[in-house]
């Protein structure tokens, strides 16, 4: 059981709170939660006791609000930092574990500053404090650095290290798309099909939500969920074909063979992976159907003495 702070209490909180008032739903009252969330609390602790879903993988994907700045041209222009008359900052974001059905989105919509997204930073470092892996659609380039830059200037301390699958960077090192556009690739592939918004279309949606009209702040609800809904269909289509995936194995029982992609022990042995000097178990996941290869050669050591390699 972790001791991580998230949306205000610790687990051990939630554990003492149920064991003081006798129920999820008095527990809740006493907290100034909701019941529902004492329920997907409970149900994750009892998952990771029980050995399911070790690695803590983390869909994610943010939305920030808009450069506003001074110009004179609207073709290569070279916006000087003195032009910029308002920095940055987070609209919303949304995120989703693996293996858990309920979805975390928060937004600005009712900050009396919109520009002070501590709240949503709070949020959001709680849950990349827990989690092991983080997967996002081009978010090595843009919503981790974005999300690391307003941590540090709210002056949160860095959360733990995680590991991070870009679905963007897999897209182009493995594949020859059309275009690697989550639109295009949910289109597809995918029944979590990402639209685009259609009552505000394109920057429109950006401006009427920072003008505070109720409406768009509803589309750019559904917009983020919908993204971080086909980004975690995406991962599982992509994940068997990713050469050299992290290993989620290692959070997992290591008592059998555990496949690497998933940490799953659903595993069947299927031939053998040849190195240049070594030759391995090839092993195939039944659920995930990705490839995992043992590290124990089935070379004998009087055989690799004997064997040559090109000079």
């Amino acid at each position: 059981m972790s001791d991580i702070t998230v949306f205000g209490y610790t687990d051990s909180q939630i554990l003492d709170a149920i064991q003081e008032h006798g129920s999820y739903r008095k527990a809740a009252a006493a907290l100034g939660v909701n019941r529902r969330t004492i329920e997907r609390r409970m149900s994750r602790i009892k998952n990771m006791e029980a050995g399911r879903d070790r690695a803590r993988v983390l869909f994610l994907d943010i939305e920030t609000a808009p450069i506003m700045a001074s110009v004179w041209r609207i073709w290569q222009e070279n916006v000087g930092l003195e032009q910029i008359r308002q920095d940055w900052h987070l609209l919303s974001f949304c995120a989703k574990w693996m293996g858990e059905d309920h979805v975390y989105y928060d937004d600005q919509r009712k900050a009396s500053d919109i520009s002070d997204d501590k709240p949503l930073l709070a949020q959001l470092h709680a849950l990349l404090d827990e989690a092991h892996v983080v997967v996002a659609q081009n978010g090595d380039k843009f919503d981790l650095p974005k999300i690391r830059w307003r941590l540090l200037k709210a002056g949160f301390n860095p959360p733990k290290p995680f590991k991070t699958i870009d679905t963007l960077k897999i897209l182009k090192r493995n594949f020859g798309a059309t275009s690697n556009k989550l639109a295009f690739v949910s289109d597809q592939l995918l029944s979590n099909r990402k639209e685009e918004h259609k009552e505000f279309p394109g920057f429109q949606l950006w401006s009427e939500c920072l003008a505070g009209n109720k409406r768009a702040w509803e589309e750019m609800r559904t917009y983020n969920i919908v993204d971080v809904l086909a980004l975690e269909e995406l991962y599982l289509k992509l994940r068997p074909w990713v050469p050299h995936h992290i290993n989620v194995g290692i959070y997992t029982d290591h008592e059998e063979p555990t496949c690497s992609r998933c940490g799953s022990h659903n595993l069947q042995l299927v031939g053998t992976v040849p190195t240049n000097v070594n030759v391995y178990p090839l092993y195939e996941c039944k659920d995930c159907h990705g490839h995992s290869r043992g590290r124990q050669t089935m070379v004998t050591t009087a055989a690799r003495r004997n064997l040559l390699v090109a000079a």
